[in-house]
């Protein structure tokens, strides 16, 4: 089988949508969170996505399946806040392991079976990496600047667990994604390091910040080519954004990224901005329509969907790439 680097010169990559608006349609109640074995749990679990990879197993495999049967090459495993960090809101740090490794071992099953049935056409799964709910360069206090809510060390030993349960369920890459205070990431991509170190391992790495408003800056304030340059010392597959902004504001940002950088270019933006419900209203065709000038201008090597997006939005955008050709690359560079 091809690896990553080889199909990336050949063709522009579908990563999957949104697991947590597919997640929504199935209306999980507190007790389909809890499961038997959580039942007596003291914290309320509804709305702890990550968790359904161990109490609704089923929903998640489906999902990714979905996303397989829509053109993904890619699918992200249901981990986007499976660390010791973010799982402290409900008290479950212990399971941090567990979360992980389950999750990127369902996601790999799906792939398996989507490579026994179409054996020319390799899929990927790629260890979803979240920001934490916490900023290792920003005060959440206006009247401390100087207090941070985590440091970075805190911050990488986080990681690393959660990177190590991502590996060992299964995960072909991971992704640093999501990222809105560049030295989360720096935390999360050293962490990666050691552990590959550690194992005498070679893992395709890619990174995925967020342009947070109109400024066109992340949360700590950097620009797509201030943000870039902080974390081109790593060796990465790929550099993109996700998230915040629809598809057709991230046009020049990626333009900045993909006249800089000699890594390859991911994109999976929202299905537009968010309604006044919080609510995304953009419907496959017009996202795909919007993505189509990524395609165009030569900026992409990898497309995909982020929240409100579904795999009519994934099905529409493959659609819509499978025609060009991917952003030019120098494959020892990446």
């Amino acid at each position: 089988m091809k690896n990553i680097k080889e199909i990336l010169q050949e063709r522009i990559l579908i990563l999957d949508g949104a697991m947590g608006t597919m997640l929504q349609r199935y209306k999980f109640t507190e007790e389909d969170f809890r499961g038997e074995r959580f039942k007596d749990w003291p914290d309320p679990l509804q709305g702890n996505n990550d968790l359904l990879s161990l109490t609704q197993p089923e929903a998640i495999a489906t999902i990714h399946g979905k996303y397989f049967e829509a053109g993904a090459d890619i699918v992200e495993t249901n981990t986007f806040s499976s660390t010791t960090i973010a799982m402290a809101d409900y008290g479950m740090e212990d399971l941090v392991y567990e979360l992980n490794f389950e999750s990127a071992r369902i996601a790999k099953e799906v792939a398996q079976e989507f490579i026994k049935k179409e054996p020319h056409k390799p899929r990927f799964v790629v260890g979803s990496i979240g920001p934490t709910n916490k900023t290792a360069s920003m005060s959440p206090d206006v009247n401390d600047p100087g207090f941070r809510a985590v440091s970075f060390d805190e911050l990488r030993i986080a990681y690393k667990q959660q990177v190590e349960g991502l590996l060992d369920g299964g995960s072909d890459m991971l992704l640093v994604e999501t990222i809105f205070d560049t030295l989360n990431a720096k935390a999360a991509l050293f962490a990666i390091e050691e552990v590959k170190e550690e194992r005498n391992i070679d893992v395709p790495i890619m990174v995925s910040g967020t342009i947070t408003d109109a400024s066109g800056r992340t949360l700590s304030g950097q620009t797509a080519e201030a943000f870039l340059i902080s974390i081109s010392h790593i060796p990465i597959l790929s550099v993109g954004f996700n998230c915040a902004l629809g598809a057709s504001q991230l046009v020049p940002h990626l333009e900045v990224l993909s006249s800089k950088t000699e890594y390859a270019v991911s994109a999976h933006p929202n299905a537009g901005l968010p309604n006044a419900f919080g609510e995304y209203d953009e419907t496959p065709e017009q996202m795909a329509s919007q993505i189509k000038e990524y395609v165009e201008k030569g900026l992409v090597n990898i497309v995909g969907g982020c929240c409100g997006t579904t795999p009519e939005h994934i099905s529409a955008i493959a659609e819509v790439v499978k025609n060009f050709s991917p952003r030019n690359l120098i494959i020892e560079n990446i």
